[in-house]
């Protein structure tokens, strides 16, 4: 588990660009957490999954971070507080990783798949909420069994910093 130092908890949201309704309901309730909980939401910054979960974020006051695959600040969605081109395509994956201290996949693809592999390599708790039954995560059944384990895994990120 990594140390947040003090710093506010940042939550990585992974998923893809298409969704279903279902899964944008679900971005947007994963992201009303991240910003209820007073964490910092990190995404792809584009659109799908990145921006309902943003836009869930942003209703209650949260604090968003996209972290671009081009060069442009302007390809971020509109919820995005915070816009980092990258200028790296998809290699800004392993960024929007490394920069979580924990991390919750919603359904995706190849893309999202990396992201998890990446979180694994890692370190960093990876919830699965999108059904990828990649051993090494956190299977939850639902957004309320995933805000638990959100809670857990902050309580144990404040209890290592206190230690140190």
């Amino acid at each position: 588990m990594i140390k947040t130092g003090g710093q506010k908890v940042v939550i990585s949201i992974i998923g893809g660009h298409k969704m279903t309704k279902e899964t944008e309901q679900l971005a947007f309730k994963v992201g009303e957490i991240v910003a209820g909980l007073g964490a910092v939401l990190a995404c792809g910054g584009l659109d799908g999954v990145m921006k309902a979960a943003a836009r869930g974020a942003k209703s209650k006051d949260g604090l968003t971070i996209g972290i671009l695959p081009g060069k442009d600040k302007k390809d971020a969605n509109s919820y995005i507080d915070v816009a980092l081109p990258t200028s790296i395509g998809y290699a800004r994956n392993s960024i929007v990783a490394c920069s979580a201290d924990i991390i919750v996949a919603l359904p995706g693809s190849h893309g999202t798949r990396s992201e998890i592999s990446y979180g694994i390599v890692f370190g960093r708790p990876v919830i699965d909420l999108g059904g990828w039954d990649i051993p090494e995560t956190i299977k939850v059944k639902d957004v309320y069994e995933a805000e638990a384990k959100i809670k857990e895994l902050m309580r144990e990120l404040r209890r290592s910093t206190k230690a140190d």
